[in-house]
């Protein structure tokens, strides 16, 4: 990927790892990290062998956000156009990039594209942009100690890199708000508490990874379809989500990942998948 920013592991199972790797800049934000994210979510997107993602952060943070050197240039050059950088966002934040995103929200939206579950391990801290990269993950596996802020205020910005569409997903509108206006930084502990975080574990990379084996070893197509569901739930009315439920359940019923399911837990056996479909 991009200058390495992201270091890959590929598991024999289909699990992918994923690694922010500027542990010397607490992995914080800076065009080419950008980049890197959006390239490899949008690798993951197309590839029917992966089950399931993780992503984590080297070092002692997941992410710290937007690296301080953006805000220099961003300072030097007296605008707000380049914090980001011609490489990550470019200069008009209005031109929707990628879909209904621009790029500096698609390092966040990228992973509810990908089409199998991706689990973020929280350590240290995440700031900023980093925690909307970790709500844009379905599972969040947070250390108890980990500190966390959407910390745009501090420097007189709002969450924009779709932080307002992934936080309305998981807290009350007055916490949201509350957090957006204060900038003020809370606990792992807390996070749970409000909804930002799945669950609390001292050691996240291997509870996340022992859940992304777990899932590897589903069928992938019914893992697809749920993710498909769970992602059209947050904006399908409830006409449209029972057809969607249908429309998946028909295509599963009878297939040959569905089948061999079935025969597995019969013959108290492991499952042998066929790669999605």
């Amino acid at each position: 990927m991009t200058d390495r920013r992201i270091e890959w592991t590929r598991h024999p199972d289909g699990v992918v790892e994923l690694q922010l790797a500027r542990a010397d800049k607490m992995n914080a934000l800076d065009p080419a990290m950008f980049d890197a994210l959006i390239e490899s979510g949008e690798a993951l997107r197309g590839d029917g062998s992966v089950r399931a993602v993780v992503i984590s952060g080297r070092g002692k943070a997941f992410c710290a956000g937007l690296d301080m050197a953006s805000f220099e240039r961003m300072q030097q050059q007296g605008g707000a156009a380049d914090v980001l950088g011609a490489g990550a966002a470019g200069t008009d934040l209005l031109k929707r990039t990628h879909g209904i995103s621009n790029a500096a929200q698609q390092v966040a939206m990228v992973w509810r594209e990908v089409p199998v579950p991706v689990i973020a391990a929280v350590h240290g801290v995440a700031f900023g942009g980093g925690l909307q990269v970790a709500l844009g993950a379905d599972v969040r596996i947070v250390a108890p100690d980990t500190k966390l802020s959407v910390m745009e205020i501090k420097w007189g910005l709002v969450p924009d890199m779709a932080g307002m569409v992934l936080m309305r997903e998981l807290a009350r509108s007055d916490v949201v708000r509350e957090l957006t206006f204060t900038g003020r930084i809370f606990s792992g502990e807390e996070a749970l508490q409000i909804g930002f975080a799945t669950r609390l574990s001292a050691d996240p990379l291997t509870e996340a990874l022992q859940m992304a084996h777990e899932i590897a070893g589903k069928s992938p197509d019914a893992i697809r379809a749920g993710k498909r569901l769970l992602n059209a739930a947050l904006a399908q009315s409830a006409a449209q989500l029972l057809m969607a439920e249908s429309v998946e359940q028909q295509a599963l019923i009878g297939s040959p990942n569905q089948i061999e399911a079935v025969k597995a837990n019969i013959e108290r056996r492991a499952p042998r998948f066929n790669p999605a479909a």
